[in-house]
């Protein structure tokens, strides 16, 4: 099975609180990876650092063989990464078919005389966009809402957006931080069924930063659960869910008949 990505002993301390410790961790193409872990476990810490938005310490981390360290997020992404956040990041004052022309517009040269003077090619390439964004749109049945604004949009649908939005930076690797945050039974059974369909249609590698255990325990292929900035137990969702230092970290005690 290919690697895509190589977490070696990343470590990341703030004022002398160490908020990762020595983790390490692999991704392997077209899986959908969970990493989660109790509140203050360093999950969104180590994502931040994958994503560009934090340097580690000391430690690695390669994406399909090159270096993730002193990248920005923008060099991050054109790597062929793309990321959702925890909190909805959307142009909520553009229409939801602005929002995804501009995730578009991030993959192309668009040169500044051509925005300028409003070539025939500058024309030709909005006109190209517009149809794109129209046509991914539609696979998630957005398309009717093009011209909404996004901030009008119900809360399961603005999730969407944004993973819409991610999409069109045709990425290799699509990481989710927390996408069933604020969303009821009903909406993360949805979002559930959208990301199998999203790593299916797009055949995508997917790393899932979540706190819903049902759902992370009937999606994930793999899982990495952290604990106090560590790494404290890697396999399949059944292993974890009978994993005693997982259970402990979940629920303060010590017990085998207890399940996560």
């Amino acid at each position: 099975m290919k690697t895509i990505m190589e977490i070696k002993n990343l470590n990341l301390a703030f004022g002398g609180i160490k908020a990762v410790q020595d983790v390490s961790f692999d991704i392997h193409e077209h899986e959908l990876l969970g990493l989660i872990g109790p509140n203050g476990a360093g999950k969104t810490t180590v994502f931040n650092m994958i994503t560009g938005f934090y340097n580690p310490d000391s430690g690695q981390a390669h994406f399909l063989g090159q270096s993730l360290l002193e990248k920005s997020p923008d060099q991050i992404n054109k790597l062929g990464m793309a990321r959702t956040f925890q909190n909805i990041r959307l142009f909520s004052k553009l229409s939801v078919l602005e929002n995804v022309i501009i995730a578009l517009q991030q993959r192309e040269n668009l040169g500044w005389f051509e925005s300028m003077f409003q070539t025939r090619g500058y024309l030709q390439k909005e006109a190209s966009l517009k149809q794109r964004s129209l046509d991914l749109l539609k696979i998630f049945e957005l398309d009717q809402f093009a011209e909404e604004l996004a901030t009008n949009l119900p809360y399961g649908k603005q999730r969407k957006l944004e993973i819409v939005r991610a999409l069109a930076c045709s990425p290799q690797l699509l990481i989710l931080d927390e996408p069933a945050a604020g969303m009821n039974i009903s909406e993360t059974d949805d979002l559930r069924e959208l990301i199998l369909f999203v790593k299916k249609k797009f055949n995508l590698t997917i790393l899932l930063i979540e706190h819903d255990m049902k759902l992370v325990m009937n999606l994930c292929d793999r899982i990495v659960v952290l604990n106090q900035g560590q790494k404290i137990a890697e396999g399949k969702p059944a292993e974890i869910k009978a994993n005693e230092d997982v259970i402990v970290a979940y629920l303060g005690q010590r017990s085998r008949k207890a399940q996560i």
